[in-house]
């Protein structure tokens, strides 16, 4: 698979995200991806029982400990709750969009407290949470940036978001008419790269077909936030970084 080329040549880590709008369909694009690379497998759908079904196929087939769920969001119910707790799930995205309130605060409020998400996924056994902040346009980019520093603060846990697909969305509808298609990817990388210095964890970029270009730029502005941080003492634990794995002099 091209991503895991590129993970391998940048250092990078990478999962691959399973989104199915049916059972049948969500078994066959896990047994797939599963054969084809030793990734985790994010097992999404917008639908509750479908990706509840590929949680519970994940189980039965053993691929449980490769699987992070997406996602313990604001609309988890009780259902939800007992099914995840009686399965063994150890990863999950936790979704820190509040709809009441989608300032970094209101990020925080919703993952905090006795209700708060991050108590329920630990009470459904989630060892590892990896939390999002939403992006719901690309002003809400910021947002999401912000976010992503403040609930890292507050929570110590791995925090990422998704700020790639939002600027396709834009460029669609408004900006491929005043700047041209070439310049989608400049601003994809941009977006990218405000969040990574922001602190992220992660990004989720979308399509595979984008790995070609988030993979290059997302290890060069790695690579310039781990140098930077040589200021500090500060060195990855790992030669298999960005830092190390690609060169930037000629």
């Amino acid at each position: 698979m091209k991503q895991d080329e590129l993970s391998e040549e940048t250092g990078n880590p990478c999962m691959v995200d399973v989104e199915a709008f049916s059972e049948k369909a969500i078994e066959k694009y896990m047994d797939f991806v599963s054969e084809v690379t030793d990734a985790p497998i994010l097992v999404n759908s917008i639908y509750v029982p479908v990706r509840l079904h590929g949680v519970k196929y994940a189980k039965e087939v053993g691929l449980i400990n490769r699987i992070v769920y997406v996602s313990i969001n604001y609309k988890v119910d009780e259902k939800e709750i007992e099914f995840l707790s009686n399965i063994g799930l150890k990863s999950a995205i936790i979704q820190a969009f509040n709809p009441r309130n989608p300032w970094p605060e209101g990020m925080l409020q919703i993952l905090s407290g006795k209700n708060g998400l991050l108590n329920i996924s630990s009470k459904i056994g989630v060892e590892k949470p990896l939390i999002l902040t939403n992006v719901l346009d690309v002003p809400s980019i910021g947002l999401a940036a912000n976010g992503i520093k403040v609930i890292k603060e507050e929570t110590g846990f791995p925090t990422g978001t998704a700020p790639v697909g939002v600027v396709g969305s834009w460029y669609r509808n408004v900006a491929i008419k005043i700047f041209g298609s070439d310049a989608k990817g400049c601003c994809e990388s941009v977006a990218m790269a405000m969040c990574q210095f922001a602190g992220a964890n992660f990004i989720h970029y979308g399509s595979l077909s984008k790995a070609g270009r988030i993979f290059p730029a997302a290890a060069m502005i790695d690579a310039i936030i781990a140098y930077k941080a040589r200021l500090h003492g500060i060195k990855p634990k790992t030669k298999n970084h960005p830092l190390y794995k690609i060169s930037f002099h000629t």
